[in-house]
């Protein structure tokens, strides 16, 4: 008999309130859009909640110390990270993290925060919400993969204007872990221009077979006092609207300036359901699920890449090293990636997300949300190969 994932659970999302589902553009659409699961998270956490809701008091939560201690022996023990409990901010969110960050450092109004595009489309809120300038440095697309290039960073750096690199390890959408001399290599050239590194690392946990996740941090000493990494269980383990999140640096003044916006722009109560959450997802519970998940979504990005292979061979598929978000392209269409967008939605009922969300290098690509059960998501595949002929 056939083994079956308890990821092939087919779970109805409809009709709880979920942004994903109940604004996917009808009853009858498959939503492989916004960024969460279709899983349900790891029993661990759902024991620890069920205990916390059936004491039934929901009030303002003291975080405790088990919750830095679940923070700092997991990154310790998982990625090979020593985090101090003192470098330590929790918050909400790792977007609002971002906007705190930015609004707490910026020494000018219409600084430059450099971004490597297409990459996640918040930062591009956060950047100008903030009152500073988006720079786009374009990633270099080659082989079904992207690759920083570092001399158009270099010169973006090196303009008076820019103050900070904003990136995303893993990258998303693009799909890569970058490796340690990647890393190496951006922080040599922010290190020449005094530039700050805000590394968010929400996809960590989400790293495909036979590659390994580096916290940008973590690289040297030298590299530790230059570098905010912002991190949370969110993603890795589906648990977004518990809003829990936090900030790691080792820099005491940017710390000090990063709580004073995290307390201006109100962000510093955090759900106590959150708290409990994170503390049993960083465990040896939450790191056997998050293994078995990350197999699973291997398989689903393989799935994805033979039927594009054998029914959609003029769609190359980006390789995935990291996240659940497969990057296709779609520029052998001669269609905008808008038009290709609307039309999956039309003619497939599938919602997908459009390149263009993602920066001007996003134009011709479409991206794929591949976190659900393997039935349904081959069933959606299956209609948007017509369209996409």
């Amino acid at each position: 008999m056939e083994k079956h994932s308890p990821f092939d659970e087919i779970i109805e999302r409809r009709g709880t309130h979920s942004y994903k589902w109940d604004h996917a553009g009808g009853n009858d659409v498959t939503p492989m859009w916004v960024a969460d699961m279709d899983f349900r998270t790891a029993p661990c956490i759902i024991d620890a909640l069920r205990r916390r809701v059936e004491h039934g008091i929901f009030g303002y939560v003291a975080v405790p110390d088990e919750y830095y201690r679940a923070i700092t022996n997991w990154f310790g023990k998982r990625h090979a990270w020593n985090i101090d409990r003192d470098w330590i901010i929790y918050t909400t969110g790792v977007v609002p993290a971002i906007s705190a960050i930015i609004q707490g450092l910026t020494p000018h109004a219409h600084d430059e925060v450099i971004v490597l595009t297409p990459v996640y489309n918040c930062f591009f809120s956060s950047i100008r919400n903030s009152g500073c300038r988006v720079s786009e440095s374009p990633l270099i697309y080659r082989d079904n993969s992207y690759f920083i290039d570092f001399d158009d960073l270099e010169r973006r750096a090196a303009r008076p204007e820019a103050f900070m690199l904003l990136m995303c390890n893993p990258h998303n959408p693009a799909g890569r872990v970058w490796t340690r001399d990647e890393l190496i290599k951006v922080g040599e050239i922010c290190r020449r221009h005094n530039v700050i590194i805000v590394s968010d690392e929400i996809h960590c946990e989400l790293v495909m077979p036979g590659q390994h996740f580096t916290p940008m941090a973590s690289i040297s000493p030298l590299m530790q006092d230059m570098v905010i990494t912002c991190n949370s269980p969110s993603k890795s383990f589906n648990i977004a609207g518990l809003q829990i999140a936090n900030i790691v640096t080792s820099n005491a003044a940017w710390r000090e300036q990063i709580n004073r916006a995290i307390n201006i722009n109100e962000i510093c109560d955090v759900n106590p359901l959150g708290v409990e959450a994170l503390m049993a997802a960083y465990t040896h519970q939450g790191a056997s699920w998050l293994d078995e998940l990350n197999d699973y979504i291997w398989g689903n990005y393989c799935a994805l890449k033979k039927l594009f292979a054998t029914q959609l061979p003029h769609l190359p598929v980006t390789i995935l090293e990291g996240t659940y978000l497969a990057w296709v392209n779609i520029t052998s269409l001669h269609k905008s990636s808008d038009e290709v967008t609307q039309a999956l939605l039309s003619q497939a009922r599938v919602a997908v997300n459009s390149g263009t969300m993602y920066g001007a290098a996003g134009q011709g690509f479409i991206r794929l949300n591949l976190a659900m059960p393997r039935e349904p998501m081959m069933q959606a595949l299956e209609r948007m190969v017509p369209v996409l002929k």
